[in-house]
């Protein structure tokens, strides 16, 4: 007893005396940061206004919390278990504290439930608060309580746990209560600073539910902290959000607020990225500034060029040109870009080749957009001799990549029946840059229209092979279209199997050839089967999740999303990049699935959301960090371990191989005792939360023999130099030294 008072006495002191008395003051927490992987326009928008919505909310108006002082609890047992319990929750993980709590179930009220929860408020311990609060909501005596909802689902929404603060929020509206301005206010932040897909969208719902649920008058920082995470990604990602920034700048003039020029610029930014350029719109919005007296600048006169040339409005161009020109002598090349577009518009292939000289002589260099433009211009008027000149400046300037253009100059060539001079052309392809699955299209195209069949059934063949090259829907109608027209019915079944396989689109006219044939041989036309990971998706993934591949969950943790995200600067990502997007197609994102033709594979791509990817973010991101499951040596085959060494592996300049995991201690111990039974010896160095496990000496010879019949063919010469680390991985392995003793 004595010593269960003294507890209870420190603990009711260090309560009631310190800092944090009651009424309890909480301090606000920072939010998360933006994410860095957001992908940045090309033409990127600085904001100078200042976005500080949570200086704002700390003017918010928010309910009081009634709770009980603890030395105003009668019974002297009481009060020292409740003090016992404020202090032993945070320590336990969530199993543990529900086990806690529901042993206190007979005595436990909710004054009691209430103190814990603000008391771990108070000393930063949200979590904890949240899962006393869920299991107090479960009880029998349990009562609604809005100024304590209030005040959890506020901080919830501070340390950026925008899922719990939502899940708050929704209990609030499902009592039949309107939440408080500054909860509508935090949600709202915390769903903009969050880079998970979809963020964005709820976070413009929560908008408006605050402007029509509430009644609320959002503050101006709120406005423009939404408004420039609308415009913050890439031009045609950001196109969709159209409607909700003019939303926001119809909100900000009738509220009397002051409209920054970066909101016009942003506005007519994301008009110059529709499909359909609203050009009264973009007026009334430079007439809108010049009333404001705001004047044009350089980011706003290069989104009207950009208009400009999707409509092709030359009169307009020349004079934003003129104006543009005012500002700067040298405009960026973007702009040259564009104003060779719009005479490209309307016919003027020549004029375009001008800007692009004029160009050349004021910048002193040429950017790959503008080598791409003009070529994409010059072939498609099939100005032959003046593309290959311009292509041969392209190649010798040593710039990349020139894929885009040899595809302009195959098409051309295609298009004008030179197929000669598209076999030509495809040979130095070859030689002076990686061919993809479209140049190879094209070129097998040519093979089957000039009656070389054998010689499009081995180049078919090997895009087949070759997994960094691969087949898609278009070569397969080239080549069955060869085989039916040449009347080989039984090479045209096997491509029709394997496109029922692929789940790829056939034709018209060569189904109903099809039908014909296969009616002959009573042979049954195959359905397409659902979605379903095949054997070498699911150790794909396997790999890449050890190598940080990350998983976005919902709240229900029902569907699940992978986010496939590369490096830019790595050739061996690059090849692999295309690799995995042709592995995943049918699982991708619509945004992420281009034409077959079309190789502009973003770096950073994600999947549908779907509960096929349940296991993986269980036993990967199973509480939204990475974890390495428990049975993880179960799974490391040679697919995995490749896969894995591929997206996160390096070699140091000693060849040494090193691989990077993040995860817990005890998945990383489980994967070393897999590689001692493989015989091979590693050590581990771990670096805060990332895990570097080291293969040295002639283990790494036994190593490579057990992955190299997995490495992608083009990968081979980058996964096998001396040197292959990238980017920000070449920092931290600097300092990782092997030969000291190992963590391990």
């Amino acid at each position: 007893m004595r010593s269960t008072f003294t507890l209870f006495r420190n603990l009711t002191l260090s309560t009631l005396h310190s800092q944090r008395t009651l009424p309890f003051r909480l301090l606000p927490t920072r939010l998360i940061a933006a994410a860095a992987d957001q992908r940045v326009p090309h033409e990127h928008l600085i904001f100078h206004f200042a976005v500080e919505p949570e200086a704002d909310e700390k003017r918010l108006p928010r309910p009081d919390v009634e709770v009980m002082e603890l030395s105003q609890v009668p019974e002297l047992w009481r009060r020292s278990r409740v003090a016992w319990l404020c202090k032993e929750l945070p320590a336990h993980k969530a199993g543990t504290l529900i086990r806690i709590l529901n042993a206190q179930r007979k005595w436990l009220r909710q004054e009691d439930a209430t103190y814990i929860i603000m008391h771990c408020l108070s000393i930063r311990q949200n979590e904890t608060a949240f899962r006393v609060y869920k299991w107090m909501m479960q009880q029998s005596w349990y009562r609604f309580d809005f100024a304590l909802a209030t005040r959890l689902a506020d901080y919830m929404g501070k340390e950026g746990k925008f899922a719990k603060c939502r899940e708050v929020f929704d209990d609030i509206i499902n009592q039949g209560r309107v939440p408080s301005e500054s909860t509508f206010h935090i949600l709202v932040v915390a769903y903009v600073s969050s880079p998970i897909q979809g963020c964005l969208d709820e976070a413009c719902g929560i908008f408006h539910r605050m402007i029509q649920l509430g009644g609320y008058q959002p503050c101006l920082s709120l406005h423009n902290s939404l408004f420039k995470a609308l415009v913050n990604k890439q031009g045609n990602f950001s196109k969709q959000y159209l409607k909700q920034a003019e939303f926001i700048y119809h909100r900000m003039v009738t509220t009397g607020f002051n409209v920054h020029k970066d909101i016009y610029g942003g506005l007519i930014w994301l008009h110059s990225y529709q499909d359909s350029i609203d050009k009264e719109r973009i007026q009334a919005l430079r007439e809108d500034m010049l009333h404001a007296g705001i004047d044009e600048s350089k980011e706003v006169l290069v989104s009207i060029l950009r208009a400009c040339a999707r409509v092709g409005e030359v009169e307009e161009a020349d004079k934003t040109w003129s104006k543009l020109l005012q500002l700067e002598s040298n405009p960026p090349s973007q702009a040259f870009v564009y104003k060779m577009e719009v005479y490209s518009k309307v016919g003027m292939p020549m004029k375009s080749l001008e800007v692009f000289r004029e160009m050349q002589l004021k910048l002193g260099n040429t950017s790959v957009a503008a080598y791409n433009k003009i070529i994409e211009i010059l072939c498609k008027a099939q100005a032959s001799e003046f593309a290959e000149s311009v292509m041969t400046d392209f190649v010798n300037s040593g710039l990349k990549p020139p894929t885009p253009s040899y595809v302009y100059l195959l098409n051309m060539y295609f298009n004008l029946e030179s197929h000669d001079k598209l076999e030509e052309v495809f040979s130095q392809c070859l030689e002076k840059c990686r061919p993809n699955t479209a140049i190879y299209n094209i070129y097998l195209d040519s093979l089957v229209k000039v009656g070389k069949l054998d010689k499009a059934e081995d180049i078919f063949s090997q895009m087949f092979r070759d997994a960094s090259i691969g087949v898609n829907a278009r070569s397969c109608n080239i080549i069955l279209h060869g085989y039916l027209y040449a009347g080989n019915n039984l090479k045209a079944e096997k491509i029709y199997d394997l496109m029922c396989q692929k789940k790829y689109e056939i034709d018209a006219p060569l189904m109903e050839k099809l039908d014909f044939i296969l009616s002959l041989r009573r042979k049954i036309i195959k359905k397409p089967t659902s979605l379903k990971l095949s054997k070498e998706q699911r150790e794909i993934l396997i790999g890449m999740l050890l190598g940080g591949l990350q998983i976005d969950s919902d709240d229900q943790r029902k569907n699940h999303i992978i986010r496939f995200d590369f490096d830019g600067n790595s050739e061996s990502h690059y090849v692999m990049k295309s690799h995995i997007h042709r592995q995943f197609y049918d699982w991708l994102h619509p945004t992420f699935k281009p034409s077959d033709d079309s190789e502009n594979i973003p770096d950073k791509f994600c999947t549908i959301a779907s509960s096929h990817f349940g296991f993986y973010a269980d036993q990967f991101w199973s509480k939204g960090h990475p974890t390495t499951p428990k049975l993880i040596h179960r799974w490391l085959s040679p697919c995995v371990l490749a896969y894995w060494y591929m997206y996160a592996g390096h070699r140091n300049s000693s060849g040494d191989v090193l691989l990077k995991i993040k995860g817990n201690r005890e998945g990383v111990e489980s994967i070393v005792k897999k590689f001692k039974a493989m015989s091979i010896d590693c050590k581990v160095k771990g670096t805060g939360k990332v895990f570097w496990i080291g293969i040295m000496g002639s283990n790494t010879t036994w190593f490579w023999k057990l992955i190299e019949p997995y490495i992608l063919e083009d990968a081979r010469d980058f996964t096998k130099a001396d040197v292959y680390i990238m980017g920000q991985d070449l920092m931290e392995t600097q300092d990782i030294n092997f030969n000291s003793e190992s963590d391990e």
